[in-house]
């Protein structure tokens, strides 16, 4: 470990308290600076990769190349795919030592199914069981949809370890526990082994704030202007409290970063934050020593105003807040689903034109 890493305020999180932290990105070099300061996952989506798709062209583009030239009869999609995951398992072996080093429990890569198909369980499962097969220690992203918690489910009876996204609420959380108990009872019944799982609930608390935001201004409303910088913190310690209370084996996760409250506040937590390579650069040069503070509650006057002038709130904020049926129209979660799906569009459309440049467009 480099000298800078031993005065990360990270690293020293992680060493002094029960949080964990991920780095937001699968591309190998950002990795490595994460887990030389004591970072213990990684996730990824279609914006990610396409994001480490133009950072690391030197080895992405010529391997794009390659598996066009080796598959002659490959769709754009099976390209596609075939880089998704290959960029999976670069990223998963890097946090292979950590996944040895915590027996499984961590150290894990978290690969998003195909956003495309966020109504259908049956499919996201099929991809989930391959996702799961591609190194030890991969983790598969399924949407908090009412498909996503069937398909939850069922992938965690078959020994997949999950992640719940596209979540942001605290029903959402709530019910993607339930659905990895029910999965986990069920894999139990039949005699298999789940002391290696590690599943993991998201609330992706910056969109959350995010959308709050979006209300503000759309439905004309007054709230103070600090209130929706704080309604993910508050949604993600509520849910906190919850998963404590009832004992839930998944592992509460905070995502989306847009400011250092969303570290500052969660610190002291038995949780994991998965952070982008900037926010993690910012945050150890800031100088912070972190301190505990999960357990202090946001300004119950904020929540007040939050609880009482946004409907949204009350029913992000509320255990029965939203049912299953609403997940996927709750303003968060169709924001999110439509960027990630554009996403993984303009993905395949980065490998089209990799395959079959634009004949238009003079080569640089």
């Amino acid at each position: 470990m480099v000298l800078a890493a031993l005065d990360s305020p990270l690293l020293r999180m992680t060493q002094e308290t029960p949080t964990q932290y991920w780095n937001d990105s699968c591309a190998v070099e950002e990795l490595a600076y994460a887990v030389e300061r004591g970072a213990t996952g990684a996730t990824s989506n279609p914006s990610i990769v396409l994001e480490v798709l133009k950072k690391e062209a030197d080895h992405w583009v010529p391997r794009v190349h390659e598996v066009a030239a080796a598959n002659p009869t490959w769709s754009e999609l099976d390209i596609t795919w075939a880089i998704v995951e290959e960029m999976a398992a670069r990223g998963a072996a890097v946090l292979q030592p950590v996944y040895e080093r915590r027996h499984g429990l961590a150290g894990r890569l978290s690969l998003q199914i195909n956003p495309a198909n966020h109504r259908h369980p049956r499919r996201m499962v099929e991809q989930a069981v391959r996702f799961h097969g591609l190194a030890p220690n991969m983790q598969v992203k399924f949407p908090a949809t009412a498909a996503g918690m069937a398909g939850i489910e069922e992938a965690t009876a078959r020994g997949v370890s999950i992640n719940a996204t596209v979540s942001f609420t605290v029903p959402q959380a709530i019910a993607a526990a339930e659905a990895v108990e029910r999965g986990l009872a069920r894999r139990v019944a039949a005699g298999e082994d789940t002391s290696t799982m590690s599943p993991i609930v998201t609330i992706m608390i910056g969109r959350l704030d995010d959308w709050m935001k979006v209300l503000v201004e759309r439905d004309n409303l007054s709230v103070h202007p600090d209130a929706p910088n704080w309604a993910g913190i508050a949604a993600f310690k509520r849910a906190y409290a919850i998963f404590r209370e009832r004992g839930y084996r998944s592992r509460l996760l905070a995502a989306a970063y847009r400011h250092r409250l969303h570290w500052t506040e969660l610190v002291g937590g038995d949780v994991s934050m998965t952070m982008p390579h900037a926010w993690q650069v910012r945050f150890n040069a800031s100088g912070i020593v972190p301190q505990p503070r999960m357990d202090v509650p946001v300004d119950p006057a904020l929540v007040s105003d939050l609880y009482d002038r946004v409907p949204d709130f009350r029913r992000a904020y509320e255990p029965d807040g939203l049912a299953p049926e609403e997940f996927e129209s709750f303003g968060a979660s169709a924001r999110t689903l439509r960027a990630f799906v554009k996403s993984y569009h303009d993905l395949q459309g980065a490998i089209r034109d990799l395959i079959l440049p634009d004949p238009d467009v003079r080569p640089r």
